[in-house]
């Protein structure tokens, strides 16, 4: 195959793009340009796509003996991840940005122009694998070891995606043998330490560069029965389950902490309440995606496992369609007990066994804990 090697400047793509060469596909690497301050610097493992990582991916590029190349995506990404981020927690939502950037940057602008250049593939190092059944349908699934898994990040992903994904890393049983791997291929990344936080807030100050974007506005915070407990400076910097940070001024009456409940913009309000009401009976999304074959009735109960967060365990679960009365569809998954701390924004992604099925983005949950009780 004529593959397109996504090279983020990491370890793990670094080596997924070796593998594709050894391999026998004809690989060109290429380093995704997304931040709109070509300036950034790395710090540590803060921060992902600066001029570091950048040269990184070359040096990697130069011993393999592959083309290589830097692309421009800083203003898709700004519109699809940046912005969408602000909107998200602008209407109280709580959103996954590295979801985003795959579904709509790795997975979609890419891919779209890699298809048109003549790949057949997008290689990424992602730890996935993808199973082909007996009809020839490409099937996203988990990777060999679980405690690297990373297909919950791609749970976005559509069948025409699927079916130009490339993961060599997914049968890999530990991080550690990539590591020792890219040190004996002489890969200066064999030890780079893995990012983490949201790659355009690399200080980690998630509230203060929401602040900065959107301003700041005194509202109320209030318990379930609308009494006023406390200030706030903005609802856009809280998320449902957070409890540092509240700094109310009136105790529980059971002397209890209160954790955010719900935040609700229009109003510049954030509720508050005891841990027990975090519980979640019930959680849909009009906004799905099917990652392969849908089921064959998905409009009537199936069966299945969730998965709220990158690092949650799955939990059993019933899934179906469900389709109002305007017409609108909606994915509604009820757990066979509660979940915990489940925001609107973030992405529930549905598997059948190690088969990732599909995800949704949680628009609205029900809570198993009424008000009154």
């Amino acid at each position: 195959m004529r593959v397109l090697a996504a090279m983020s400047g990491g370890v793990d793509s670094a080596v997924a793009a070796a593998r594709a060469v050894d391999a026998g596909h004809d690989v060109v690497g290429v380093h995704l340009a997304l931040s709109r301050m070509p300036g950034t610097l790395r710090t540590g493992s803060r921060g992902c796509c600066t001029i570091e990582d950048s040269m990184d991916a070359q040096r990697a590029a130069n011993v393999l003996g592959i083309p290589y190349y830097v692309w421009d995506f800083s203003e898709r990404f700004k519109a699809d991840v940046v912005d969408d981020f602000i909107a998200e927690y602008s209407a109280g939502r709580t959103p996954n940005p590295c979801m985003r950037c795959n579904e709509r940057i790795k997975f979609a602008a890419l891919l779209e122009k890699a298809l048109a250049l003549g790949f057949d593939a997008v290689c990424t190092g992602h730890y996935a694998t993808i199973v082909t059944d007996a009809a020839g349908n490409r099937e996203l699934h988990r990777a060999s070891a679980w405690a690297k898994d990373q297909s919950y990040v791609l749970g976005v992903l559509t069948a025409e995606q699927l079916a130009h994904a490339f993961f060599p890393l997914g049968d890999t049983p530990s991080k550690q043998l990539v590591r020792e791997e890219a040190a004996r291929r002489g890969l200066s990344v064999a030890q780079k330490p893995d990012s983490h936080d949201i790659c355009f807030i690399p200080d980690g100050d998630t509230r203060g560069w929401l602040a900065d974007k959107v301003g700041t506005a005194t509202g109320d915070i209030v318990d379930r029965s609308g009494e006023v407990v406390g200030s706030h400076e903005g609802a856009h910097a809280y998320t449902v389950g957070q409890r540092r940070g509240l700094r109310l001024g009136t105790p529980a009456p059971d002397g209890k902490p209160r954790f955010v409940l719900e935040v609700r913009p229009k109003e510049n309000t954030v509720v508050v309440g005891p841990k027990e009401a975090l519980a979640i009976g019930e959680l849909a999304g009009s906004r799905f995606t099917w990652a392969g074959q849908p089921p064959a009735e998905p409009t009537e109960p199936f069966a299945c496992e969730v998965q709220i967060r990158a690092h949650a365990d799955p939990v059993p679960a019933v899934a179906k369609l469900v389709t109002d009365a305007a017409g609108t569809a909606e994915l509604v998954i009820t757990p066979v007990e509660p979940l915990g701390g489940v925001a609107p924004g973030q992405t529930a992604v549905v598997y059948v066994g190690t088969r990732v099925l599909g995800q949704c983005t949680i628009d609205r949950t029900v809570s198993a804990v009424p008000a009154g009780a």
